[in-house]
């Protein structure tokens, strides 16, 4: 009787230490997918059905153990949709915690400073964020723009400027909604107070700061530059910069020539005495310092010296000797 005690006792503690080495390899193993495992989870869809995709995926051992354990922690319907990727080994409360997290797979666009709206929309339809041509009707849709409080006929110069994070599959509402709002968090109230005293609403700030981030990629020299173009706006002097010429003429071929320079649009600064309707570009947020706070200069002009920077000068006669120096001398 007692050898069959022991052994009764020892069967029970062999499958009590099989279970637990079970439930252990079930729960707390971490398991390795075969390959790296995309999973999109779409709306309406169960933690039940997940569990089953990633256990065939190979990303789970085991689809009771995650079930099971969102069941001990109440988190079954508490799943985030979206796009996961799982590569690395991964314990089933992990995957659950990621789950409930919302860890999803971000996206990355990143918008260089200076480009214009058709450059944007260039670069997220080749990077497959969107359609070019529901993109393009967009940046022209009176009510969605009104929808942004956004006092233009375009979202030229709205589009702030960054390196984007986002959930893959976003719609091009939501991605333009975001680079505006990125764009509104740059202009603090500190920023447009500034602009204010100068005599510059918030359309008018985007608008020279284009120009000033067209002008120069050199964030110190940006205050010198827009002190010359305050300075000429003070006076009533043409701005006479190139940058929104070019923006003016359809299909712009690369060489700008006097037939352009004397050719009107609303965005020829070397006829109109103002700045033109609207910005030609996103500036970055230097640009946009630099045009709500000037450098305090008497400069007029400026020209290039051929390395990136710039020769500034306060009268024509210095203007045309640096033209002489950095223009005509070189060629």
């Amino acid at each position: 009787m007692r050898k069959l005690l022991l052994w009764v006792s020892l069967l029970i503690l062999l499958i009590l230490t099989a279970a637990g080495f079970s439930g252990y390899w079930m729960f707390f193993s971490p398991q390795a997918p075969p390959q790296p495992v995309s999973y999109h989870i779409y709306p309406g869809e169960s933690l039940s059905q997940v569990a089953e995709d990633l256990e065939t995926a190979g990303v789970l051992r085991s689809a009771f153990a995650l079930k099971l354990l969102a069941r001990l922690h109440d988190q079954s319907g508490q799943i985030h949709v979206g796009n996961y990727r799982f590569r690395d080994s991964v314990t089933p409360r992990q995957i659950l915690s990621r789950l409930v997290n919302g860890d999803v797979e971000k996206a990355t666009l990143t918008i260089p400073e200076g480009f214009n709206l058709a450059q944007i929309i260039e670069r997220i339809a080749h990077n497959g964020f969107g359609d070019a041509e529901k993109l393009q009707r967009l940046t022209k849709d009176r009510s969605f723009i009104k929808s942004l409080n956004i006092s233009a006929d375009s979202l030229e110069g709205y589009l702030f400027p960054e390196t984007y994070l986002f959930t893959p599959g976003i719609d091009e509402t939501s991605l333009f909604t975001m680079m505006v709002k990125q764009l509104q968090q740059k202009l603090s109230p500190e920023l447009l107070k500034k602009a204010k005293k100068l005599n510059l609403d918030s359309h008018r700030l985007l608008t020279l700061a284009s120009i000033i981030e067209k002008e120069t990629g050199d964030a110190e020299e940006m205050p010198l530059i827009s002190s010359v173009f305050h300075n000429r706006l003070r006076k009533g002097i043409q701005l006479q910069t190139d940058p929104t010429v070019i923006y003016g003429i359809k299909d712009f071929a690369g060489n700008l020539t006097r037939k352009h320079l004397q050719t009107p649009t609303p965005y020829n600064t070397y006829i109109i005495r103002a700045l033109p309707p609207g910005p030609i570009a996103s500036p970055g947020l230097s640009a946009l310092q630099a045009a709500a706070v000037p450098a305090e200069t008497r400069y007029l002009y400026f020209v290039s010296r051929g390395d990136g920077s710039h020769q500034f000068s306060a009268t024509l006669k210095e203007h045309n000797q640096a033209v002489r120096k950095y223009q005509l001398n070189r060629h």
